[in-house]
């Protein structure tokens, strides 16, 4: 299939820890940048221990309704994103990513088989992406640039995989989580975007995802469970102070399953089990709040807004 250049999508907004920020007259024209991670409930990592690959096949499927439930609340909210999706869902549900196209939104690649990448090889690694590529361009037909690895595992012992994004053609990668966490987070990473120097070949851009720093700690917001778990007035509070004190837009992301309050529920660890199911049925007024009152791209958008105000700073590899 001959693929197209992704176009711009529409918005209702001008376009260690690099905190410099620009005045707040600038700041405030700064989108939020939005994005969506399309797997199905029985995919997520809290509970790898008890849903293996080889049983993926055995659960109902709700992937495309809850999707459609994400592109319903952006229609109601003009609100535009980049849908990272698994290759495995593109595979099942091909015509749901035409969808998303339809409706204005970036494609970007989630892996094929949502395996952390410290668990791979690098030769695993590009032939998982290379096949998830592959499935999620056939089934859009446009060209993806964007990956976001599976539970933010870019880490600091898997940065071998930043070349082979940069040599598989990506443009910018969004895995990066500069807080500490117990399945993921490179805590010494820059806290906004910058670009990743590598030793040969092209470069890679990173577009990390939120936080807010605080007596020397980084602290996530906005984004999946934090953004489930954590009181909204934190999350408003934390956004506004990126936003009016740091001069930087903020990235925004979840799950279609956490729309989703009806789906199966496994038997797991208490912490596993608190992190996926806690307020499932809160999440979609939440971000319909922080819809209404945000303009939202998608990540490459996002990232152009930021390249419009001069270059990333760079990270070199061999520092990190």
């Amino acid at each position: 299939m001959e693929l197209t250049e992704q176009a711009p999508g529409k918005t209702r907004a001008q376009g260690g820890n690099n905190s410099s920020s620009c005045p707040p007259t600038q700041a405030a024209n700064l989108p939020y940048g939005l994005s969506v991670d399309v797997e199905d409930y029985f995919h997520v990592e809290a509970f790898a221990d008890q849903v293996s690959l080889e049983m993926w096949p055995n659960f109902a499927r709700r992937v495309v309704d809850n999707t459609r439930r994400v592109l319903e609340l952006f229609s109601r909210t003009n609100a535009r994103a980049t849908f990272f999706i698994l290759g495995w869902v593109a595979e099942k549900e091909p015509k749901l990513l035409q969808e998303i196209v339809n409706a204005g939104h970036e494609i970007g690649c989630h892996s094929f088989w949502h395996r952390r990448l410290w668990r791979m090889t690098p030769e695993e690694f590009r032939e998982d992406t290379r096949r998830a590529l592959n499935v999620i361009q056939d089934a859009c037909g446009q060209k993806v640039v964007g990956y976001r690895a599976p539970t933010f595992s870019l880490v600091r012992n898997s940065l071998w995989a930043v070349e082979i994004l940069a040599e598989e053609g990506f443009l910018y990668d969004s895995s990066v989580y500069p807080i500490h966490h117990d399945l993921y987070g490179m805590p010494e990473a820059p806290r906004f975007p910058f670009r990743w120097e590598c030793s040969s070949g092209p470069a890679l851009s990173e577009i990390p995802l939120t936080t807010i720093r605080l007596l020397g700690w980084n602290f996530p917001v906005g984004g999946g469970g934090y953004l489930r778990i954590l009181p909204m007035w934190y999350t408003r509070w934390a956004l506004n102070r990126v936003r009016n004190r740091e001069g930087k837009g903020a990235v925004l992301y979840f799950h279609p399953w956490e729309l989703d309050p009806g789906q199966p529920r496994f038997a797991g660890k208490w912490r596993s089990r608190f992190r996926h199911y806690f307020h499932l049925g809160q999440m979609e007024k939440r971000l319909g709040e922080l819809l209404r009152n945000t303009p939202t791209v998608g990540l490459h958008d996002f990232l152009n807004a930021h390249l419009a105000r001069g270059p990333l700073p760079p990270y070199p590899l061999k520092s990190a």
